[in-house]
């Protein structure tokens, strides 16, 4: 059942973003198959960044997917919420450094 606009079922249908387009869809989950792949970082670190950046972009599906993923690759509750943590540090910390260029221009237009 449709939660407001977000449909949890429709993560399931994910996959068939090749139906309209099929080469594009492919090279898209070879390359995010291969991002996931154990690397310089273990699948769970990334399992773990691709929750908080999940948070930073505020995605539904993503923030479901990679909850679950986060759980199977052994992360616990205390390890996934500071990972959501650090997105929202950085994802403030974003914001305020924009007061940075606010602050530049106030004090042009007041000199």
């Amino acid at each position: 059942m449709a939660d407001g606009y977000f449909n949890p079922d429709d993560l399931k249908k994910f996959p068939n973003i090749k139906e309209f387009q099929e080469e594009y869809g492919e090279k898209f989950f070879d390359y995010y198959s291969t991002v996931f792949q154990e690397g310089a970082l273990t699948s769970r670190e990334k399992a773990l960044i691709a929750l908080a950046v999940s948070h930073a972009v505020q995605c539904p599906y993503c923030i479901d997917a990679y909850s679950s993923t986060c759980l199977a690759k052994g992360a616990d509750e205390e390890q996934m919420m500071e990972a959501v943590h650090v997105a929202a540090a950085i994802k403030s910390g974003s914001t305020l450094v924009y007061g940075v260029q606010m602050m530049n221009h106030v004090k042009k237009k007041l000199m």
